[in-house]
């Protein structure tokens, strides 16, 4: 694929995203912050649509980083389409990347692990993954419990930034650097339908 085509599937993938997990206006976020945007990724990435444009936008995003995980995974539930996507678009490639899961609490039963999808874990070079990055609160959890269970994080990557300080808490906590598709601001248009909205957005 060259350059062209790929910057057409990145405008096709944003307009998914305005389209379908776009709308403006006024939300109440659960940290108590106000905003005039909400992001629902979850419209976008379980679209079949969006999943071969997604898969291959975070391939080409961690190349491009110089990061080669041998698996990605994130916080259930946002992060778990995105890795699904990229694990079925590394079949074209010529490393095959794994998906993993990371449960906000442990099974009940069995083995009673966080990480599921992915063995052994110890040692594996991974990127930690999330829909919608604000404060980084989802993407911070997923981090630990990968480095819990012996992952080595190469970094973490996001679908949208909302540039809400994610990257500065991440890098301050773990020395882990964040990267992402689009940001929020990339989202926006010039003429951004804004329709009163009363909503609690629970904030990453």
């Amino acid at each position: 694929m060259n350059h062209s085509e790929e910057a057409a599937e990145l405008t096709q993938l944003k307009d998914i995203l305005r389209d379908r997990s776009v709308r403006f206006g006024t939300f109440t976020l659960a940290s108590g912050e106000t905003s005039d945007v909400y992001v629902d990724c979850k419209l976008t990435t379980c679209s079949p649509k969006a999943m071969p444009l997604i898969g291959r936008a975070f391939l080409r995003t961690m190349h491009g980083r110089g990061w080669i995980p041998e698996a990605v995974g994130g916080l259930t539930l946002g992060a778990d389409p995105i890795a699904f996507a990229i694990a079925r678009e590394s079949l074209s490639t010529e490393q095959l990347i794994h998906a993993f899961i990371v449960r906000k609490e442990p099974k009940k039963h069995g083995m009673q692990r966080y990480i599921e999808g992915l063995e052994p874990t110890e040692g594996r070079r991974v990127v930690i993954l999330d829909d919608v990055c604000s404060k980084g609160g989802s993407t911070a959890q997923a981090i630990e419990q990968a480095k819990a269970a012996g992952m080595r994080v190469l970094g973490a990557l996001c679908l949208v930034d909302r540039e809400m300080g994610a990257a500065e808490m991440l890098d301050r906590r773990f020395g882990c650097p964040l990267a992402s598709i689009f940001k929020l601001s990339d989202l926006r248009t010039e003429n951004n339908e804004r329709e009163p909205s009363s909503h609690l957005i629970e904030t990453a």
